[in-house]
């Protein structure tokens, strides 16, 4: 038995993006692994939902003066002491962050970099956040003994931006929860409908309503069209463009928001939708793109970057910014009953690679091989 450590701030604090990253990965791992020992480090605990998933034994928090005060502090570099009194011989950054000085210890460091679109559209992010991302995942990449990218389009921008060796990144897809790996009932589909006020047909988009993920471009798309649009996501700023859209367009009735749904109604929402669209200019993966394969709904998305490694080849892909070719695209789905069949049944065969052995076999080989054990083990699920 060996010890890991995670960077849990995330897990315990961020309720999607890298909190269902964190969580989804540790659930994983206690499942298939639970003869190895995993401590979560967090500076502080979050909703009680995510509090309960794991025991307390497991839990570390700052302790002392200094370090409960300084809670940051303590993230970047005061945890380092707590990792070695807790033998730890793995620690794994969740989030593009290690401690400073782990690198003189005994401890083996583990990286995941989710994406560098502060570095690729810096306009989308205030001066200090890109200098503070800039300066903590350039450290973290330059002195973790492993990096994880969660696609190959982010392994290609952590080698360019950061100058980084291509054989020290490894490519390891991030999980998709259980709730949409689960067939829907009827009447579960119904209930939602009921409850949520849905129309019979709609197309789906899921995100952070923000101008990189462009769901403007699928309301213009629908101007002229029948089919109603559900958005699910926090809104922002970019919202406001999207309401002034819709009512200088007469499209009150066809454009839906939603926010705050459980990951349960959020499963079976995308389970009853006709087409899943997600215009996004540019993603670290696009985890929605996943959800949408393993509820059976036929996706449509961007034809670049890491797109159609995460929609693989059954999916439809479009020039995000082209509003005649996304609107033709929604279209053609909808049209042909043959097509969305096909799109469903090969995207939930696509998906398979993403599935929880898989993602845990290669998670525990990886940590293996850093340990310095790869030569006598390997696990397959």
């Amino acid at each position: 038995m060996f010890k890991i450590g995670f960077d849990a701030k995330r897990f315990f604090n961020n309720q999607t993006g890298l909190g269902n990253y964190s969580r989804d990965l540790i659930r994983i791992l206690r499942t298939y692994f639970p003869e190895v020992s995993y401590l979560l480090y967090t500076p502080q605990l979050g909703k009680q939902e995510y509090n309960q998933l794991v025991p307390n034994h497991i839990v570390r928090q700052p302790a002392g003066f200094i370090n409960r005060t300084f809670k940051s502090y303590w993230r970047g570099d005061g945890i380092v002491e707590d990792l070695k009194r807790d033998m730890i011989q793995i620690f794994h950054g969740l989030s593009g962050e290690i401690p400073v000085g782990l690198k003189e210890t005994s401890i083996k460091s583990v990286v995941t970099i989710h994406d560098l679109i502060f570095i690729r559209y810096p306009e989308l992010y205030k001066k200090i956040d890109r200098t503070v991302y800039h300066k903590k995942f350039k450290y973290a990449c330059e002195h973790a003994d492993q990096i994880v990218a969660i696609s190959e389009q982010t392994k290609l921008d952590i080698c360019e931006f950061f100058h980084i060796p291509e054989d020290k990144i490894k490519v390891i897809y991030q999980g998709c929860h259980a709730s949409f790996k689960s067939i829907k009932t009827e009447e579960e589909k119904k209930d939602l409908r009921i409850k949520l006020g849905l129309p019979k047909d709609f197309i789906l988009n899921v995100g952070t309503i923000e101008s990189r993920k462009n769901a403007l471009s699928i309301v213009k798309a629908i101007v002229d069209k029948d089919i109603p649009l559900v958005i699910v996501g926090k809104p922002t700023a970019y919202t406001k463009e999207i309401h002034e859209f819709v009512a200088l367009n007469g499209m009150q009735d066809r454009v839906i928001f939603l926010q705050g749904l459980s990951m349960h109604e959020l499963s079976v929402l995308y389970s009853i939708a006709k087409i899943f669209v997600y215009p996004s200019i540019f993603e670290g993966f696009g985890i929605p793109i996943i959800e949408a394969l393993y509820s059976g709904t036929p996706v449509i998305t961007t034809a670049s970057g890491v797109f159609p490694e995460a929609g693989g080849p059954s999916s439809y892909y479009v020039n995000p910014n082209d509003i005649d070719q996304l609107s033709d695209a929604i279209d053609t789905i909808l049209d042909s009953p043959v097509l969305q069949e096909e799109m469903s049944k090969k995207g939930l065969e696509y998906a398979q690679q993403f599935n929880d052995d898989t993602l845990a076999s290669q998670w525990m080989n990886l940590y293996l091989e850093i340990k310095g054990e790869s030569s006598h083990r390997s696990h397959k699920i």
